[in-house]
């Protein structure tokens, strides 16, 4: 790494509302929560569709020869 290129930054503790934090950080979760859930809806109802497709195309021969 360029020691020429390197900045020293500062942060700002005021740009962060420490009251709205544990808020924020409640609807992150559940809305990560709430999008995971749904991830896993479509992927069994995707994973049901391929199975039935595979029964569908599925030879049945239950005739003993």
């Amino acid at each position: 790494m360029s020691s020429a290129g390197s900045q020293d930054f500062e942060l700002d503790e005021a740009f962060v509302d420490v009251d709205l934090v544990p808020e924020v950080l409640h609807k992150s979760l559940h809305h990560s929560k709430a999008s995971l859930l749904k991830r896993r809806l479509i992927d069994d109802i995707l994973q049901e569709k391929r199975l039935q497709a595979h029964l569908k195309e599925y030879d049945f021969d239950l005739e003993d020869d």
